[in-house]
């Protein structure tokens, strides 16, 4: 990947951008782990945090925007140069990554664009809206974590310059929303303990509103 890491290098009034997209119902440690490696190892100017709208693409309904959302500005507070952009849970209809992207290249011309992601979502890129035009865009940045299946093995799929993928190295934090939304649903509220897995202010949030507790759950205020 030393080829792809050196054209990636910044250049001399480069604005550089990276998008971090997903559910983030919850936002957990894992994801705040990514920002800040993104952060960090692309040299970025900004990072757009951004929670789905509609997501086409999951079989679960995800709870209100309005909660991850909030949940989001919460766990990310405090991170430098990271910014929560609500644009897709504003758009109306399905939630596409590359009209997020398309509409970030008209507003900052010439700007250099990340794609973040997790070997997760890397591994059903193919199965994306417009993946074609995606990698046209922007460079796609996969986390790895050390006992995860190599996502430089999965180029191998792609015909396209392996310039378009950089790795992002993340130590192994096993912890997922999926998990937390069952260790929600099915513990007690009063011995529930989630501070190890997300943010203390997102774990209260999850709390004061019911979340993952369907009988229980309230609209955002």
């Amino acid at each position: 990947m030393s080829t792809a890491w050196q054209l990636a290098r910044k250049r001399p009034g480069e604005l550089r951008i990276g998008v971090f997209g997903g559910a983030f119902d919850p936002p957990h440690q894992a994801h705040i782990a990514l920002a800040q490696a993104a952060l960090t190892q692309l040299d970025l100017d900004v990072l757009h945090v951004v929670p789905t709208g509609q997501a086409w693409h999951k079989a679960r309904p995800l709870s209100v925007a309005a909660h991850r959302l909030n949940m989001a500005t919460l766990a990310f507070e405090g991170l430098p140069k990271l910014f929560v952009d609500d644009r897709e849970v504003q758009r109306a209809g399905p939630t596409f990554t590359i009209d997020t992207l398309t509409a970030l290249q008209a507003e900052n011309a010439g700007a250099q664009l990340f794609l973040i992601m997790g070997a997760d979502q890397f591994a059903a890129f193919r199965q994306w809206h417009c993946w074609q035009a995606i990698l046209k865009i922007a460079i796609i940045c996969i986390a790895e974590r050390p006992i995860s299946a190599s996502a430089t093995s999965q180029f191998d799929a792609f015909n396209e310059p392996e310039n378009r993928f950089l790795v992002l190295p993340l130590p192994l934090m096993p912890v997922s929303a999926t998990q937390i939304r069952q260790k929600v649903a099915s513990s007690n509220a009063e011995l529930l303990t989630l501070d190890t897995l997300v943010p203390a202010p997102v774990a209260r949030y999850i709390s004061l509103h019911g979340l993952y507790r369907p009988s229980l759950s309230s609209s955002p205020k």
